[in-house]
Formats: structure tokens, C-alpha cells, sequence
């Protein structure tokens, strides 16, 4: 085979997108087939996930993508859906800002210990994390019926072609996964009470995962057969994969709705200084790791954008870049953020309670998110170097915020190291890889990123000014 076309479907969670990639000797090309939103819908149980929508979306996707060798579905992280006894789906699945999980973790504390549980998992606290997500369900008829669970990608992938698998770098995030053995921790489950049974058997990237129904065939306008193949199905691991580094140490960020901003290793961190710092082992391709800590991203603009009556971006961060930098700042991992609605008057209460400048205008409230974000980055990649004891020359930068070049130059001037940004589609470019290299179009993961960095164009920032004032701001915030 010399060249193939392959279909990305990638899931993130404010949109969705089909991406064909044309793989071949020395080739690399993305194409966007169709896009559409991802909203979600508040109904009187609470926030919930269009999937139907998503689906028909995809749908769609694969319609104008044409023909395709493969197909292979990535999204994002720790939701699920049920399914009963027939393999239907049992109402739409909860989305992880959902209130359910408001006080659980305590509940799963009782019974095993933070320490315990991150000893044997690996996996920072975040309050959505499918295992308190699991134990808030308890006792609820919908679990009670449930037969299967299958997490959003391997959802989608039963849709497509009728067969149930769970894909490893999504299960990773579950925290019901021992990052030493890649395998279920069957301990963690026992002791809470959690049925590993309903997940179905673990696929690893690259592992087929069935052809498309005759229906999809039909609907799609496409001819048969068509493979689905399992990819890095947490988007998160589609991104890092695609990270086009060569032979330097590097730190990655994944940007987006979240910012994941950490390193890639060959075996997880489980010490308890790394639990205290809230940092998570989930698992990349060919038997990486990704040391990472969530921070809260690009949300916190998108939910500005929406209550201001989504402005234009372009002029807003042109005014933005005029405000004095380091003039207010929040902490962009704060648990307050994470719920949707108010978010300009809440990011101004946070700087009016920590006695900072408040901001007002959009622009001045954009560059308080920008530079609380780049102060994040800056924390992150110094501590995961601290604690995994790996440093790095240069910090790559994938997903949607390679578009925001100031962010970008804040990134590299609060980390006092160059930035690489680009490419911005890397969840969809290393979707498609891991399909091309099933069929032996490309080698391993370095071959993978070889190839990246021949035909991708990334731009490069290097540090300005010093770092002193973000060390400053960075005690600033952290003396609160």
C-alpha cells in the first residue's frame, strides 16, 4: 500500500470533527470533512451529552470524507453510557461538570484512603473521574439495568460497527487502571464495589475494532468493507502522539477545553509527593505514560466568549495583548471554574477577593485568563520535572491554542523555555497515524513524529523578558 486515506473522528467537548488524513511514503495531509457543535443539554435530572447529535454529526462526517480505508474515533475523557440487556443505550450519558459527583470523593476516602488509591492508580483527584462518577450512580435503576458500559469513543465505535471494546488510554482515566500492569486494578474495584464486568475487554491502539455496519455503509454513501481501528482513543493521547518532537527532552500541553500540560515517560510517578501535587499517570502509545496535570484551559474564555455574545476572537485578543501583562491572574485550576455560566463576573469576584486589579472589559478579563493559563503551564512543566526528576530543553505545544499566539508567547515567557506550537488538528493527525500504522504506512512513535515534523509547520516562540515577574506573580497567587 503507498498512500491511504484515513477518517479521524474526533470528539472534543465543544465540537466535533471528521478529518480525513492521506497517509504515504514521506505524506501527510488533514482535511476537515465536516464540523459541527457539541452542546450540552440541561434536563431536570442535570447536564447531559447530546450523543444522538454527535453521532449524527459523524455520520455526516464520514458522508464527506468519501472513501476511506479506515476509520478511527477519539474524545474526550472519564464520561460513559450504559447499555441494557438488547445493547440499547440507557438514556443520555451525564457530562462530567454534572453536579452528581459534589461531595463522593469523601465517600470513596472512607473506604480507601487517597494515598491508597493513587498508590495503586496512579490518577490525579479530579471530581469527575469515571470512579466517583460509578459510585454516585450507585443505587440508581438506570446502573441497575445496565449490562454494559462503554466509554464515549467505544460508544461511538459500537454504533459503527455493533462490536463492544474498551480502549486502554481512555480506560486509563477511569482510575480503575494499574499504569504498572496497563491491565484493570481488580483491587481498587473490589474494595468499592465496582463491577468490572460491565466494561468490555480492553483494546489497545491499533487493535481492529470491527467494520461498519451495512446501516452505516448505507447512510454514509460508502462501500464496504470498511475497518474501524482502535486509536488513542482519549483525545489527549491522539494529541501527544502527534507531538512532532525529535530527539530533544520536551514538555507537552495539550490545549483545548483543558489544558494537559506535563511529560511523557516510560513508567508512572506513584510517589507521595506527586499525589500532593495532583499530577496523573494515564497511558500513551507503545507503553508510554503521560505524567500530566489537568488545568483548567481555554474553557474559561470560551465561557466568556458565550456570555459576551461570542465577539470576534481575533480583534479581542489584539486587545488583550495591549493590557499590561501579570496585572491580575487566577489560579486556572480552581474547582470554582469549573461549572458552566457567569464566568466574566466570576473570574473579576476572584481577583476582587485576592485584592487584585479587578478587570471589567473584555479585553482586560481576556488577558486574565491568557496569563493564568501561561502561569499554570509554567507551574506544571517545572513541577513534573521536579518530580519525575526529567528535565526539558523546549516545551511543544498541540491543539486548538497554537491558534492564540499569545498565549503561546506567554507560555514561553513564564516557562523561561522555547515553544514549539503546532500542529493545532494534533488529536485528528495522530488518530490517523495510528490507523496508517496498523496498515504498515508508518513505523513506531518516533517514525510517527518524524513524520510530523517533516510535513507539519509548527512556530517556534522563544522566551522574552526573563522570568522574574512571573515568579513573582506565581507567589503571588500561591501566598493566598
Amino acid at each position: 500500500m503507498s498512500a491511504a486515506s484515513y477518517a479521524a473522528v474526533d470528539l472534543g467537548a465543544s465540537s466535533g470533527r471528521v478529518m480525513v488524513g492521506r497517509v504515504g511514503p514521506g505524506t501527510l495531509e488533514l482535511t476537515e470533512a465536516h464540523r459541527f457543535p457539541n452542546r450540552p443539554v440541561r434536563v431536570p435530572e442535570g447536564l447531559r451529552w447530546d450523543v444522538l447529535g454527535l453521532y449524527a454529526g459523524i455520520l455526516r462526517g464520514l458522508r464527506a470524507a468519501g472513501p476511506v480505508a479506515s476509520v478511527g474515533v477519539d474524545s474526550w475523557a472519564v464520561d460513559y453510557g450504559l447499555l441494557d440487556a438488547d445493547g440499547a443505550l440507557l438514556g443520555n450519558p451525564v457530562h462530567y461538570r454534572d453536579a452528581r459527583t459534589e461531595g463522593v470523593a469523601e465517600r470513596v476516602w472512607a473506604t480507601l484512603p487517597p494515598a491508597e488509591l493513587y498508590a495503586a492508580t496512579g490518577l490525579q483527584y479530579a471530581p469527575f473521574n469515571t470512579l466517583y462518577q460509578l459510585t454516585a450512580a450507585r443505587g440508581t435503576a438506570q446502573l441497575a439495568q445496565a449490562r454494559r458500559l462503554l466509554l464515549i469513543p467505544d460508544l461511538m465505535t459500537y454504533w459503527l460497527t455493533g462490536e463492544q471494546g474498551t480502549e486502554l488510554t481512555n480506560a486509563s482515566t477511569t482510575q480503575l487502571i494499574d499504569p504498572r500492569t496497563r491491565d484493570w486494578a481488580h483491587g481498587v474495584a473490589e474494595r468499592l464495589g465496582i463491577d468490572l464486568g460491565l466494561f468490555p475487554p480492553l483494546r489497545r491502539p491499533g487493535d481492529p475494532a470491527g467494520v461498519l455496519r451495512p446501516e452505516v455503509l448505507a447512510e454514509t454513501g460508502l462501500t464496504g468493507p470498511v475497518r474501524v481501528t482502535a486509536v488513542g482513543s482519549h483525545d489527549t493521547a491522539s494529541a501527544v502522539a502527534a507531538v512532532p518532537a525529535g530527539g530533544e527532552r520536551f514538555a507537552y500541553i495539550c490545549t483545548g477545553t483543558w489544558s494537559l500540560a506535563g511529560l511523557e515517560l516510560t513508567a508512572p510517578v506513584l510517589t507521595e509527593a506527586s499525589r500532593a501535587a495532583n499530577f496523573t499517570n494515564e497511558l500513551g502509545l507503545d507503553g508510554t505514560v503521560r505524567y500530566l496535570r489537568n488545568i483548567m484551559g481555554l474553557w474559561l474564555l470560551q465561557e466568556c466568549l458565550r456570555e459576551w455574545g461570542d465577539p470576534e476572537l481575533a480583534g479581542l485578543l489584539r486587545r488583550a495583548a495591549e493590557v499590561p501583562a501579570l496585572r491580575s491572574v487566577v489560579d486556572a485550576g480552581d474547582a470554582a471554574f469549573l461549572a458552566p455560566g457567569r464566568m466574566p463576573e466570576r473570574i473579576a469576584g476572584a481577583c476582587r477577593a485576592s485584592g487584585q486589579p479587578v478587570p471589567v472589559t473584555p479585553a482586560e478579563i481576556t488577558r486574565c485568563i491568557l496569563d493564568s493559563l501561561a502561569l499554570a503551564h509554567r507551574r506544571a512543566v517545572r513541577e513534573a520535572q521536579e518530580l519525575a526528576g526529567h528535565p526539558v530543553d523546549v516545551v511543544h505545544i498541540v491543539g486548538g491554542g497554537t491558534r492564540n499566539a499569545l498565549l503561546c508567547q506567554s507560555t514561553a515567557d513564564a516557562c523561561g523555555l522555547p515553544v514549539v506550537a503546532g500542529p493545532a488538528e494534533a488529536a485528528a493527525l495522530g488518530n490517523v497515524l495510528v490507523q496508517a500504522r496498523a496498515d504498515g504506512l508508518v513505523g513506531d512513535l518516533a517514525g510517527m513524529r518524524r513524520l510530523l515534523a517533516r510535513t507539519q509547520a509548527p512556530v517556534r516562540y522563544e522566551p522574552r523578558g526573563g522570568t522574574a515577574r512571573w515568579r513573582a506573580a506565581e507567589a503571588r497567587l500561591t501566598a493566598r
